[in-house]
């Protein structure tokens, strides 16, 4: 019957297809408030089956977050977030909940409330609840900046020193994070406390304002900001380590095959070719190569030739160019640990088949109780299987490397075929 739910009449008019979307936005805005109710009620069954185990409170619930998240196909690091919102919403905040059951709110906007409620006692946070939501009318037509602005506003009213203290505690999470944009840019944020995040921008605005050179102001803003933090002119190259994995034949201009830029991702290759080639012509840049093997039937990698000391070290690196991010599924975070797929404590060897990157919230996730992890190579395809507590399986597979179709080889030709280079530009 729910299948019926999700039909489409195509001769629809176009007020009739109007009304569908309200009805299915109402209906997604429903389903979230059940969900919320669901994982609160496993948070709650799960909290109880470790009281009677005796398990200490202080470490019951590990790991349900990474579970929680992945039942959503999130990546794990928003586990917390969801099974947060659900405990607050379904424990102490009913008309939020409500409204969001009934469509008067969006889930994100549902965690707008909750967010700006976290730091409130339970009671303050209960007032603030009724206050923002008892009358879901006066939700009628607000938009994200309006839902966060009156519940800031509310927290204010109720508890300023709260609020106060939670922007100070706030700075602590001051960090740098770095993601793709279109066309082979990519965006580097900074969250920074209010003061100084006003100050960095104001700075390169004065020196937009005081520029003219034919630059756009963003550009010169922009250029000032690589200028000022590397202390190289923004056209000069800049001493940092590039790891840039392709093709041999796209190295020579024989295939225009994508290469890898480690951090970053899939990089065309024109631009990959020009990365490699101004680290050569720059006297002062540091370059190696290094050769990759990629098996000739899943174009994984599969061996690698390492010039470091200490085997650990290139093994490290290995696990790294393999899986390129963390292997818990749906999860694109940056690599932090090289983790035993089967712990050490368990007999699992230190190999690349038993190993697997992962990022540490994963890491630590899967050392909670009732949690596996099972590692295989199939055709040259490296497969993890994922087991939670509950019985649930997820699965990765580790991407295959940069490069054309790997053509068929012959039996005399040999099982491996050298055609991936690494490019190591300091």
């Amino acid at each position: 019957m729910i299948e019926h739910v999700f039909e489409i009449d195509p001769s629809a008019s176009e007020e009739c297809l109007r009304e569908r979307v309200e009805d299915l936005e109402r209906l997604k805005s429903k389903a979230a408030a059940a969900q919320a109710r669901a994982t609160a009620l496993w948070r709650a069954k799960r909290h109880a089956a470790e009281k009677a185990a005796g398990v200490p409170a202080s470490k019951r619930g590990r790991g349900l977050a990474s579970e929680v998240a992945l039942a959503r196909h999130e990546a794990p690091a928003t586990g917390g977030r969801h099974l947060g919102f659900a405990t607050a919403l379904v424990e102490e905040m009913p008309y939020t909940l409500a409204a969001l059951e009934c469509g008067a709110l969006s889930e994100w906007r549902a965690t707008l409330i909750v967010r700006e409620s976290a730091c409130l006692s339970v009671e303050h946070r209960a007032r603030l609840d009724a206050e923002m939501c008892r009358d879901v009318a006066r939700l009628d037509g607000w938009g994200d900046k309006r839902i966060a602005a009156e519940a800031k506003k509310i927290a204010c009213e109720l508890d300023v020193a709260a609020v106060v203290d939670r922007s100070a505690k706030a700075a602590e999470d001051r960090r740098v994070t770095i993601r793709p944009a279109p066309d082979s840019m990519t965006y580097v944020t900074a969250l920074l406390p209010v003061g100084q995040g006003v100050a960095v921008y104001a700075s390169l605005k004065r020196s937009a304002d005081t520029t003219f050179d034919g630059r756009s102001r963003g550009q010169v803003m922009a250029d000032t900001l690589v200028q000022r933090v590397t202390g190289r002119p923004a056209e000069q190259p800049v001493d940092v380590t590039l790891n840039v994995v392709m093709a041999d034949t796209t190295l020579m201009g024989d295939d225009d095959a994508p290469a890898w830029l480690q951090g970053y991702g899939p990089l065309p290759s024109a631009i990959a070719r020009g990365l490699t080639g101004d680290a050569v012509r720059d006297a002062a840049a540091k370059a190696m190569l290094r050769r990759l093997y990629r098996h000739p039937g899943s174009g994984q990698l599969v061996a690698m030739e390492s010039q470091a000391r200490a085997f650990p070290k290139g093994l490290a690196a290995f696990i790294d160019l393999r899986d390129q991010t963390c292997r818990t599924p749906y999860c694109d975070a940056e690599i932090r640990h090289r983790d035993h797929a089967v712990p050490r404590r368990r007999g699992g060897p230190t190999s690349a088949g038993n190993g697997l990157g992962a990022c540490a919230a994963c890491n630590y996730a899967k050392e909670a109780p009732g949690w596996s992890v099972v590692t295989s190579e199939r055709a040259g395809v490296h497969h993890a299987e994922f087991t939670t507590p509950t019985r649930a399986t997820y699965r990765s597979t580790a991407p295959p490397l940069p490069g054309p179709p790997v053509r068929k080889v012959s039996r005399l030709e040999g099982r491996l075929s050298i055609d991936l280079i690494t490019f190591d530009a300091a």
